[in-house]
């Protein structure tokens, strides 16, 4: 069987430890809590005796069990790079999203809605598809991680493939609540992400008749490929999802990673982050 495994392993330390089923394994997912003053530019102070003295971080640690590797239609029981991403910037947007209704979609093991919930005092939905048995996972690393969070997480099953008619009348409501929703690397294959856009259609036309507009934040890593057809490296997924969204009336923004790094993990080049709102 072929397997997919993250690259952030790899790269960084997260201290895993078998499950006692020896299927998953349990790792620390280390950030630093934002503090004004060490972000402020120059700003020191001295001690006593007239020595630098230079304020420390407070830490803390998320602590997720998820798989190391898994086949691709369960590459949501990992963590990848995207939700790392999205989680700085919940951090550095944290007085702006405080009070705010938040959903995620396809959340694999929970990371960012865990994050979203340490600053947001609001509800969070977090939503996946239940491959693999993901929202026990998910509900067991929330109730993990629940003396970091001052917001209530609420796990829902949200399918992209079923038709909006059939989905479930508490999902509905919970997106109908939401403010704001956000995406991470959830686009891989053509069929997920033609689902993903009609998703996307759906969130956006349910919040104009309700007066709630919503806002979609959509961070992903480019996964860049050489093409002998085409002669150049290539980010297939990427770019067929802007292809797929060019005629869409949306305001699709692209966001420049200029916010602090608060999580451990390699930021590299080929992460994207988008927003997305009706015209």
């Amino acid at each position: 069987m072929f397997t997919v495994t993250s690259e952030i392993y790899s790269e960084t330390n997260y201290q895993p430890t078998k499950t006692e089923d020896g299927h998953k394994v349990v790792s620390k997912f280390r950030f630093r809590y934002p503090d004004e003053k060490l972000e402020r530019i120059g700003l020191t102070s001295a001690d006593k005796d007239g020595d630098l003295d230079v304020p420390r971080p407070r830490r803390g640690v998320i602590e997720l069990e998820h798989s190391v590797a898994t086949e691709l239609k369960l590459v949501g029981l990992q963590v990848w790079r995207g939700a790392l991403l999205l989680a700085d910037y919940l951090f550095s947007q944290r007085q702006e999203l405080a009070n705010q209704t938040i959903m995620e979609l396809g959340a694999g093991v929970g990371l960012t809605s865990i994050a979203a919930a340490i600053h947001n005092s609001g509800k969070v939905y977090c939503t996946d598809v239940d491959l693999g048995c993901i929202l026990k996972l998910i509900r067991g690393n929330v109730q993990r991680n629940v003396s970091l969070m001052c917001g209530q997480v609420s796990v829902l099953e949200f399918n992209f493939l079923i038709p909006r008619e059939e989905q479930a009348p508490e999902l509905l409501s919970a997106i109908d609540a939401s403010d704001v929703i956000l995406a991470a690397d959830v686009i891989y294959d053509d069929t997920l992400t033609d689902a993903f856009v009609a998703v996307v259609d759906q969130i956006l036309a349910r919040g104009q008749p309700t007066g709630r507009p919503k806002t979609i934040y959509m961070a992903l890593e480019k996964r860049v490929v050489f093409t002998f057809e085409d002669c150049e490296a290539v980010a297939p997924m990427y770019e067929y999802f802007l292809r797929q969204t060019a005629h869409k009336p949306w305001k699709l923004e692209h966001l420049p990673l200029d916010f602090p790094q608060y999580f451990d993990y390699d930021r590299c080049r080929q992460l994207i982050l988008m927003r997305i709102t009706s015209r």
